[in-house]
């Protein structure tokens, strides 16, 4: 079992965020998790950096914790020879302990450079295909060259790759994007607790570690927890066809009304008891995850971090899926 910090890219600045990299790393915590938008998910989180700066800056300021990102789109906003680039300089910044995020994308990050956003889900699946092709292509060494049926590649050359390659955990949500995770990535990436995702990655062939988001805030009030988590993290709950179809923070804010106080303190562990963190994240190992990332939607980002570090640390680390002796 590894335990991850996600660092809320879309509420936070850049400097703020290399800062509590660097607390997790003084916490305990295995690695940090980014998030890679172009746009918030609502206006009032009111951040969006460039996720690889901030990851490199994490890479030197830091000399234990592992980095990923969660997860990026290598196949509108980004071409994937770009990917492959910063993920291989990455790897080499950060002395091996970065792992690449991947997944089919948002419409509220893809559309912004003006070339479309694939409405059919089974043709995002085909691009991310292609693209994680090309990464592999590219990472072999030597110029390459591709021709797929979104993407191309000409005559290119990665000069800068490590000795040991960046593990690639693909983002999954059903049989398709599953399938894609165990014979394409080297790791498997979900934000829902459901057995069904394992399950369907193993039996495809998947056999690497499987990360998940963990939803959770911290205050000292559960309610104050719940309220904060309402105000800035409402989206979380709407589920991933909402969160994939949307194309901007106004577009979230409209869909997520009528969520409600009782929803969040539903979904998230929130509050100060650590029984419900244990609970709440018990979920996640019962369906069969073991890089569990703690999303912190709470109003004091210190003080999840110093929870974590006192209550949850060495709870969580023995957590067994159900049936299993600790």
């Amino acid at each position: 079992m590894e335990i991850g910090y996600k660092l809320a890219a879309e509420s936070f600045g850049p400097a703020e965020l290399v800062r509590q990299a660097v607390l997790a790393e003084e916490a305990g915590f295995d690695f940090v998790e980014i998030s890679d938008h172009f746009h918030p998910w609502l206006d009032n989180q009111g951040h969006s950096p460039f996720a690889w700066t901030v990851l490199g800056s994490i890479a030197a300021r830091t000399t234990r914790i592992g980095l990923a990102t969660g997860v990026t789109c290598p196949t509108v906003r980004y071409h994937p020879a770009v990917i492959a680039q910063a993920a291989a300089t990455l790897a080499l910044l950060s002395d091996g302990r970065f792992v690449l995020g991947v997944g089919s994308g948002e419409r509220l990050n893809e559309h912004v450079v003006g070339t479309g956003f694939p409405d059919a889900v089974s043709t995002r699946h085909d691009m991310l295909r292609e693209a994680l092709e090309i990464i592999r292509l590219l990472w072999r060494g030597g110029y390459r060259s591709y021709e797929g049926t979104y993407l191309r590649l000409e005559d290119a050359r990665i000069f800068d790759l490590p000795e040991e390659l960046p593990l690639i955990a693909v983002a999954a949500s059903g049989p398709a994007s599953t399938k894609l995770a165990a014979e394409l990535g080297d790791a498997l990436f979900a934000t829902e607790d459901k057995p069904d995702i394992v399950r369907q990655y193993r039996e495809a062939g998947g056999s690497g570690p499987r990360y998940a988001e963990v939803p959770m805030a911290w205050a000292p009030d559960e309610h104050a927890a719940a309220r904060a988590a309402l105000e800035t993290s409402r989206w979380a709950v709407t589920g991933w066809k909402v969160m994939s179809e949307l194309p901007n923070p106004v577009n979230f804010d409209a869909a997520t009304t009528t969520v409600r106080e009782e929803d969040i303190l539903a979904k998230f562990a929130c509050g100060n008891d650590p029984d419900r963190y244990e609970e709440v994240a018990q979920g996640f190992v019962d369906a069969g995850f073991d890089r569990l990332v703690m999303q912190n939607a709470g109003p004091d980002p210190d003080g999840f971090i110093d929870f974590y570090r006192r209550e949850l640390d060495a709870r969580l680390r023995r957590l067994k899926p159900d049936g299993e002796t600790p």
